[in-house]
């Protein structure tokens, strides 16, 4: 038993490995144990988040190689390693069920004991601010957030002057919204421990005064879930009231169903969904928000992709209330918008629309080829070298597939960015801009784009970017948004822009939000962190 507790604590000391020094002539044995345990290799998976090949050794080396911890230190790094599903992480990773056993092995060294937790508490402090597997933020190279974070200096402060929690409370990811999550996860798990009977689907929508047979499940099923007030009072006579309408609203408001206050058969589907898959989800989107790289203080514009939200808001000024709107998104089976952090430089008000290459192909010149009136009537032109030209010809098709020419849709009532475009330069060529289509906005699913992103509240959105400039004011933006020649406008200082994807979040007012997996990036997610887990078993 004692050799299996050895060979676990060696195991779980190579977590993390540096390059050893030359021991000194008078090294004690348990420094000299330290210095080789602190050198062990591992091969750290190129999926992982983070890899810190020298944590062990940098932490060690500037004391001597000299044991770091007590058993009180210890103590606590295990209670804190124990609670790790609070942050959506798992103790196994860690291996904190080892952990407990060498602390209690009297037997054990005090060397293996000590790089085994320093191994332990170095990798879930990077996990906790980095992630366990790479984003689509930071797919390759060394994560440029490690050059503000380094587990190894927090660490040793913690067991220096500060304490374990708080050096956990500082690896956590810095943004507002990892707390709220955090606080709606503690709640879905005491949720998730209550009974949780499977309503009826109804045969047709229930709307106030239709019977449902299942109202007095309803009505408890709503209460649970914090949609209706523990004191409100029951359904009578089996019938579904404005009471339990205005829960089922609320209910569908948090998660992204029509809000109709009527219980069809999505709105009883969304009920039935099991909450510990909502649990789940929430711990997905944990992982999630310790992808988004550390951003300055200021303004920035962040965007949910599957529960089509924006918002804007200051940083600097957490306490503000942010401008929220709806948006349309990519579409799932062709064109999903992609993850990635933008720089927002310059508006345009009345932009031209220059159609991609892959919509001319796909769209435009078989819709030629059909008709040629095409251009005209949707205010069109060919531009190429030799200028510009609404003439469609066999000539101009087939210059239009070779590159060419390209096609562009002048400003107007039928251009397809609306008054204004938001410029935020990138490789995907992915921008925010207002639309002519504002129907499309009452559609409970909208992803319905090539991929940009269109924005309900243009003019909301452009006064927020232009609030430092005082050459703009809401009024001025109104009218540059009327029809007129296009005109760029830079913006004082460049505006973050996060597009993300979480399927369950939290409102400012701590409620848990929950949207369709429309990119089906879940199951994704959960595979990588799978294999993440079985790496670092068989370590």
């Amino acid at each position: 038993m004692l050799r299996q507790h050895l060979q676990a604590a060696i195991a779980l000391a190579a977590i993390l490995f540096g390059n050893p020094g030359a021991a000194p002539a008078q090294e004690r044995p348990d420094q000299a144990l330290v210095r080789t345990l602190a050198s062990a290799p591992l091969q750290v998976s190129t999926a992982h988040a983070w890899n810190g090949r020298d944590w062990l050794d940098r932490f060690y080396a500037p004391r001597g190689y000299a044991p770091a911890w007590n058993r009180q230190q210890a103590e606590a790094a295990l209670a804190l390693l124990e609670q790790a599903p609070a942050e959506g992480l798992d103790p196994g990773d860690y291996q904190a069920d080892e952990l407990r056993r060498l602390l209690d092995d009297a037997q054990a060294s005090q060397a293996r004991r000590d790089v085994a937790f320093t191994a332990a508490m170095l990798h879930y402090l990077a996990d906790l601010r980095l992630g366990r597997v790479r984003s689509e933020y930071h797919t390759a190279g060394t994560d440029p957030r490690l050059a503000h974070f380094d587990p190894v200096e927090l660490l040793r402060g913690a067991l220096g002057k500060a304490s374990l929690a708080d050096a956990v409370a500082a690896a956590e990811p810095q943004v507002p919204l990892y707390g709220r999550v955090k606080q709606a996860l503690a709640r879905y798990r005491e949720l998730a421990r209550e009974p949780q009977p499977r309503l009826p689907s109804p045969r047709k929508t229930v709307a106030v005064g239709d019977v449902y047979a299942a109202v007095d499940e309803l009505h408890d099923r709503l209460v649970l879930l914090g949609d209706l007030a523990g004191d409100e009072p029951g359904p009578q006579d089996g019938l579904y009231d404005a009471t339990l309408a205005e829960g089922v609203r609320r209910f569908q408001g948090r998660h992204g169903l029509p809000e109709t206050g009527e219980l069809g058969a999505a709105t009883v589907a969304a009920l039935n969904v099991p909450l510990a898959q909502r649990v789940r989800e929430l711990e997905l989107t944990l992982e999630r928000l310790r992808w988004i790289p550390d951003l300055p203080a200021g303004p920035m514009v962040a965007v949910n992709l599957p529960a089509y939200r924006l918002w804007a808001f200051d940083r600097a000024n957490p306490a503000a209330q942010p401008l929220e709107m709806r948006v349309i998104v990519g579409q799932a089976v062709k064109t999903p918008t992609p993850l990635f952090i933008g720089q927002m430089r310059y508006l345009e008000f009345n932009p031209y629309w220059n159609v991609p290459r892959s919509i001319t192909l796909k769209e435009v010149i078989p819709k030629l080829e059909r008709n040629h009136g095409y251009l005209a009537t949707n205010d069109m032109e060919l531009v190429g070298q030799g200028g510009v030209t609404t003439t469609v010809s066999a000539e101009t098709i087939a210059e239009l597939r070779s590159g060419k020419l390209r096609v562009r849709q002048r400003p107007g009532p039928r251009n397809s960015l609306g008054a204004i475009k938001f410029a935020m330069p990138n490789p995907q060529d992915i921008y925010l801009h207002s639309t002519p289509n504002r129907e499309f906005f009452l559609k409970s699913r909208r992803d319905l784009s090539h991929g940009c992103i269109r924005v309900e509240q243009p003019a909301e959105l452009a006064r927020f970017v232009l609030r430092n400039d005082p050459r703009w004011d809401i009024d001025q933006i109104q009218a540059a948004l009327q029809p007129g020649p296009t005109r760029r406008v830079d913006l004082p200082a460049t505006v973050p822009v996060v597009l993300f994807y979480a399927t369950a979040l939290a409102g400012r007012d701590g409620k848990a939000l929950f949207a369709r997996d429309i990119y089906r990036r879940d199951p994704q997610l959960e595979q990588a962190l799978k294999e993440h887990s079985d790496a670092a078993a068989s370590k």
